[in-house]
């Protein structure tokens, strides 16, 4: 009880429990979902940012940190070690006035009863401050603490971006911006843009899309115009590539196999509303509720089945399909600006795992797809071996599949595909590729 009424009153307090889960390798979308409700409501936005920014740049933290300490904090301590974290990331990042940010974080030691870490912590960050120049210069000299990225994950990026590597990582250190997609079935895009207007939201287009604006600043969805009545949906200009790459026909039965949480399927509606039977398929029960949540929030008809895709069985799989969307599991690397925590817990020994899987997936779901019909590949990863090697890897064994080239201004030509990458037109990385069942 004294940690959670500490943690209501501290925002640094409520960080350093929630940071020290994270090292446990839960995620922060689980960890905030059910760690805020002891914070109060005026510093949850305050936690969230220091999870986030702490999860962001926390190779390079730890290695300023392991600079400035003797010895390393025990792991039993995890709290007192987020702190330290914390407080340089004020010190770094954040608009925190200096003598705050070192007071503060040091008192939150006290409140977590941990009041041996709280003149440990002072002197961490007030040397810190008297030697910030000479500690940043020194820890970049090594590219994994200048990126805040692992030294695996910046391995495979420079092996498969060699040119275009630099601009991903900084890009994925960034403050994601907040994208949404119009429903086209209700309003059209300069309908909506006037609406935001009107209520003193600015916003621009995103390129390459029909239905995409980026907010110049995040806003709480609830501000949105419209969007309880199902006008507007929050969703990254990468992902609403999908849709329109399905080529889309009235009267067509389309399956999204890995749906959750359902953004790309309730594109799909949205685009010819009525005129397609959608089926959306998820292992996760929870997640599929999200799916339905959406669907009933924008006014949609689709059928929403748990089920397996590294199995199918049941109804669902064994009807045949003119079009198939398969967003397979996947590293994300791709979206890591809005997950920064993948850094941390992904590794490289996931990927060949991952790779395993996405073949599974994809042999078991392409004989639901019709002659003459069209499936999408789609991942939201940086990494050859789960994008163009994988699908190239399809075509050579898979003898009635062929490849539909994407000719798109977006992204950049893989020898199979097209990806789109982090930052670029504001998107997130996203990889697609269109096979045909000849």
């Amino acid at each position: 009880m004294q940690i959670k009424s500490a943690a209501q009153k501290n925002p640094r307090v409520a960080a350093a429990i929630l940071l020290r889960q994270l090292a446990d390798g839960r995620s922060i979308s689980d960890l905030l979902a059910g760690g805020l409700e002891q914070v109060n409501p005026r510093d949850r936005a305050l936690v969230k940012e220091f999870c986030f920014g702490v999860a962001r740049w926390q190779v390079r933290l730890e290695a300023i940190a392991g600079k400035l300490l003797s010895r390393p904090i025990k792991a039993k301590e995890g709290e007192v070690k987020a702190l330290i974290l914390v407080g340089l990331y004020q010190l770094i990042y954040m608009r925190v006035a200096p003598h705050a940010a070192v007071g503060e974080t040091a008192e939150a030691a006290r409140l977590l009863n941990k009041k041996w870490a709280v003149s440990l912590i002072n002197a961490v960050l007030r040397r810190f401050q008297r030697e910030q120049e000479a500690l940043l210069i020194a820890v970049d000299t090594r590219p994994e603490a200048r990126y805040a990225t692992p030294s695996w994950l910046l391995k495979k990026l420079q092996r498969c971006w060699p040119e275009q590597w630099p601009e991903i990582l900084a890009a994925s250190n960034t403050h994601p911006p907040m994208s949404l997609r119009v429903n086209l079935a209700r309003v059209n895009r300069i309908a909506y843009l006037d609406r935001l207007k009107q209520a003193s939201i600015a916003a621009k287009p995103i390129p390459h899309t029909l239905t995409g604006l980026v907010l110049d600043s995040p806003i709480d969805v609830e501000k949105l115009p419209g969007f309880a009545e199902g006008l507007v949906s929050v969703q990254d200009g990468g992902a609403q590539l999908a849709a329109p790459l399905l080529d889309l026909q009235p009267g067509q039965l389309v399956l999204d196999a890995c749906a959750a949480p359902g953004g790309k399927s309730c594109h799909i509606l949205e685009s010819i509303p009525d005129s397609v039977t959608l089926t959306a398929v998820d292992l996760d029960r929870q997640r599929l509720m999200r799916i339905d949540q959406n669907l009933q929030r924008l006014g949609l008809d689709g059928e929403v089945v748990q089920g397996d895709a590294d199995n199918p069985e049941g109804d669902w799989a064994a009807r045949r399909y003119d079009r198939i969307l398969l967003d397979v599991p996947c590293s994300a690397t791709g979206v890591i600006r809005r997950h920064p925590d993948i850094k941390l817990l992904r590794r490289s020994d996931d990927i060949p795992s991952l790779v395993e899987t996405q073949q599974r997936i994809l042999t078991a779901i392409w004989p639901l797809l019709k002659p003459g019909g069209m499936l999408l590949y789609a991942t939201c990863s940086l990494i050859a071996q789960e994008n163009e090697s994988q699908v190239a890897h399809f075509l050579e064994t898979q003898e009635d599949a062929r490849e539909k080239p994407i000719e798109k201004a977006w992204g950049h030509q893989r020898r199979v595909g097209r990806q789109t990458l982090p930052g670029e037109a504001t998107m997130d990385g996203f990889y697609y590729a269109c096979l045909e069942k000849v």
